[in-house]
């Protein structure tokens, strides 16, 4: 297959165009700076310059492809719902370009968008009232132009090198404070998948994930924040210690609403469906190797 992939440059992004090259199939990775068109071309993949906002370009690009995997978002905090209507628009442009098709376009979601807290969310669950659950709705309408869509709801906990993501945060707050802290008693949960777990999954729901299909790309469930909290402040030699609901949003700023999330989420259908089994490192046992303390890496501050 020919795949167009956006944000191919990406954390994920970079995982998915290698497991699509390495299953044979062939990869135009949209990006927008010279500097990631080098990193993308140096995998061997074609590169399409381009952006959210060039509709007619992603139109054109879904239309020369056997498929699409949209990964590209713009992750503005200051104006989520503006970004979520640059991905519907962005989505219903390659949809567009796969209508009457029958081809694939799998785009990336997540699983804290789906299911009320504290429950165990599962495929069945449909995505919420946030502006980014609308792009599913968005998405699956597409099904009935013809066009094989399915998401992959991931993880809040995408990890593995190179992560930028959550518990990078949780290190660089740690890091700030002097204290690994969790909110409460820390038994809230934040389900994790490897980036590269991940990546496979986008792979299998382009060659065979019916129309319709919401695929979690979940391994850990469930991590219990003060698990995630009790490595972290190992590694870092700091104290590790609960913060009341209250003090959260001193502590974590505007990440204080995710680190007290509970937010379980199975991906048994997704397994079934497709074969997809997980072989990467789990949450802790990555966390255990050190890469996140050793790298000099930090992620976005909070505050």
């Amino acid at each position: 297959m020919r795949v167009f992939v956006t944000g191919a440059a990406g954390f994920i992004g970079s995982a998915v165009v290698r497991d699509l090259l390495d299953a044979g199939h062939r990869v135009t990775g949209m990006v927008r700076s010279e500097e990631t068109a080098g990193s993308v071309a140096a995998t061997g993949a074609d590169v399409h310059r381009g952006t959210l906002d060039d509709l007619d370009g992603l139109r054109g690009a879904a239309a020369a492809a056997d498929g699409v995997v949209h990964l590209a978002y713009v992750h503005d905090f200051s104006d989520m719902a503006a970004a979520a209507a640059t991905d519907r628009a962005a989505i219903e442009a390659l949809g567009a370009g796969l209508a009457g098709t029958g081809r694939p376009l799998v785009i990336a979601s997540g699983v804290l968008l789906a299911a009320p807290r504290g429950e165990v969310a599962t495929e069945e669950d449909p995505a919420g009232p946030q502006p980014r659950g609308r792009s599913e709705d968005t998405l699956f309408a597409l099904a009935e132009r013809g066009v094989r869509a399915s998401a992959v709801r991931l993880a809040p906990t995408v990890h593995g090198r190179g992560d930028r993501g959550f518990v990078r945060i949780l290190i660089d707050i740690a890091r700030e404070k002097g204290v690994s802290a969790y909110v409460g008693d820390g038994a809230n949960r934040w389900p994790a998948v490897h980036r590269l777990d991940a990546a496979r999954l986008f792979r299998l729901a382009v060659e065979g994930a019916p129309a319709g299909s919401r695929l979690h790309a979940v391994d850990d469930e469930g991590v219990p924040l003060r698990e995630i909290a009790g490595v972290i402040g190992r590694h870092l030699g700091v104290p590790v210690r609960g913060v009341s609901a209250e003090e959260a949003p001193g502590h974590f700023g505007w990440f204080a609403p995710i680190v007290s999330a509970d937010a379980p989420a199975s991906s048994v259908r997704t397994r079934e469906a497709l074969g997809w089994e997980p072989a990467g490192a789990r949450l802790l046992t990555d966390l255990d190797e050190g890469h996140y303390f050793a790298d000099g890496e930090t992620g976005a501050a909070a505050s």
